[in-house]
């Protein structure tokens, strides 16, 4: 089972991008974008991501289209 310590740090990354950089977004239009372009950038199926890899993708994204 994967460690449930690694939930919040997550979503406060999540929070942070999201309150600080597109507070305008709505959640749909977050995830839309978001994964879209990890898809995109991939060519990996979203569901087999891992949480540190999405993080590290969240970090990219965000420095490179916001």
């Amino acid at each position: 089972m994967r460690n449930p310590a690694r939930i919040k740090p997550f979503c406060d990354k999540l929070q942070k991008y999201w309150k600080e950089k597109i507070p305008d977004w709505r959640f749909g239009q977050f995830m839309s974008n978001f994964l879209g372009w990890v898809v995109q950038e991939t060519g990996r199926d979203i569901f087999f991501t891992e949480d540190n890899e999405m993080t590290e993708l969240l970090d990219k994204f965000f420095a490179e289209n916001v």
